[in-house]
């Protein structure tokens, strides 16, 4: 039928161009408009066939329809209704487009706002707000983050005529979308991919800091600070780590399908080449649950408490244990702690596990805490800006959660944290403590951790092997 529809309009074309008589050119335009009419009847999608090489034709019959709209001998009304209503279906759709969203959110953006400012009605907007909300909760949106947001919109007039769909990904791996159902009713749901897990073997020498070494072999800085927490209590990263130091890590990657890092996982095996010396660690969980990292005889490696319970190890000493000029009092007298020079903010850590004895102001110790770690150890820290959420009196911590942040509270000339270790209710310089923090493995643990050291010695070998020969290969 269209193929019929397109030489009727060839030869009208040619007509019309040659100035024949009205009548055989109505004639012809007759008889496409019955095509048309017959083609509405059985297509109700002829909008979808019509091409752009079309538009010459259609102008040219609009022209005779205009020409004897009101000459029934030529155009019989009804006919004429069904052609002008083809023309406007032809000319909407040209109109009609879809177009895709990347949405930066500014400071003051709100999700209703953007919705409103795409041209959809305050009420509309709402509904849909109330629609995500149980699902993911739009006040979380924050500046900077994308929203991809697909419309229909009539070009012409340039009016919104329908939103399609809304994404919002908060992170990889994470989607929430907002869209209509068969009932056109907007629905939203929640889209995370499967994660892939995938185990990386990097290793390197440390050239500056070690972690900005560790940064440019490719370890994420979030496992970089893990490593340092599980070395943190017998390594002085400011004083034992030189140029030309080495080290080695097995961690887990969790990836979506396409591959992009969503999060990462824990730290298998860690060790560090200290000129002559090597520690290196591996990771067990045991029966109750418990996670701790141990070397290959399975001897616990938190066997002090940190010397520097901080997230800024480059902070240096302001004021060692012992006596000294107190620069307030003015006088000689025995400083019962160490004094860490960091700046404010900085997050300081529970120098072992335990339970938190005291949260609160302390006199000239300004906002303090102190944690019990067993019957033999406790320690204390002074002059902090602000206790961190939830640590009162009772509250049971773990080695290297964030207890507190440095202040200069109480009597204090400069942020720093005053680091105190008890020992038998007695004061003793923390730089010299060796206090157990970790029991040994044995027995049957003992056994199953070291099968689990033979696995990842085995992983060890063939990875860093293959990471060798790659390297060859690219040379």
């Amino acid at each position: 039928m269209w193929e019929q529809r397109d030489r009727t309009l060839r030869v009208l074309r040619v007509v019309r161009h040659k100035n024949s008589n009205r009548v055989m050119t109505a004639c012809y335009a007759g008889v496409v408009g019955l095509a048309f009419v017959l083609a509405l009847i059985n297509n109700n999608d002829v909008s979808a066939s019509v091409a752009p090489k079309d538009k010459l034709d259609y102008l040219i019959l609009e022209s005779s329809v205009a020409d004897n709209y009101d000459n029934p001998s030529i155009y019989p009304q009804s006919s004429i209704e069904n052609i002008r209503s083809l023309f406007e279906m032809v000319r909407y759709e040209e109109s009609v487009k879809t177009i895709e969203h990347e949405i930066k959110l500014a400071k003051g953006d709100t999700f209703i706002k953007i919705l409103t400012d795409l041209g959809m009605g305050y009420q509309e907007a709402n509904d849909i707000y109330l629609t995500l909300k149980p699902v993911y909760k739009p006040e979380k949106l924050r500046a900077g983050q994308i929203i991809h947001i697909t419309t229909t919109v009539d070009t012409d007039k340039d009016v919104l005529i329908s939103l399609d769909n809304i994404t919002i990904e908060p992170k990889a791996g994470e989607r929430y979308i907002v869209e209509k159902d068969d009932n056109n009713k907007y629905v939203a749901k929640s889209v995370k991919d499967e994660l892939i897990e995938e185990v990386k073997t990097l290793s390197g020498v440390i050239d500056g800091n070690l972690s900005s070494s560790m940064n440019k072999a490719g370890v994420p800085s979030k496992v970089v600070a893990n490593f340092i927490n599980i070395f943190a209590y017998s390594i002085d990263f400011r004083r034992d780590i030189k140029k030309g130091d080495k080290f080695e890590i097995i961690f887990e990657n969790h990836l979506t399908p396409d591959g992009k890092l969503v999060k990462t996982g824990n730290i298998l095996y860690a060790s560090l080449q200290l000129r002559k010396d090597k520690i290196a660690l591996y990771r067990y969980k045991d029966k109750s649950g418990n996670v701790d990292y141990y070397d290959e005889k399975g001897y616990a490696m938190k066997k002090t408490l940190y010397r520097k319970p901080l997230a800024f190890q480059a902070a240096r000493i302001s004021s060692p244990f012992g006596k000294r000029r107190h620069p307030i009092k003015k006088k000689i007298i025995v400083h019962w702690g160490v004094d860490y020079a960091a700046p404010k903010g900085t997050a300081i850590y529970a120098g072992g596990d335990g339970v938190v004895q005291k949260a609160g102001w302390n006199g000239g110790y300004g906002k303090y805490i102190k944690i019990r770690h067993n019957s033999e150890y406790s320690t204390a820290y002074g002059h902090m800006s602000k206790i961190a959420k939830g640590i009162r009196p009772g509250t049971r911590v773990k080695q290297g959660q964030i207890i507190g942040y440095v202040g200069s509270t109480g009597l204090s000339t400069g942020p720093h944290l005053h680091y105190e270790v008890v020992k038998n209710g007695k004061r003793v310089n923390p730089l010299k403590i060796k206090a157990a923090a970790g029991e040994n493995l044995k027995g049957k643990e003992l056994k199953s951790f070291k099968q689990e050291v033979a696995e990842v010695k085995s992983l060890y070998r063939s990875m860093f092997a293959q990471a060798s020969s790659d390297k060859v290969a690219s040379r």
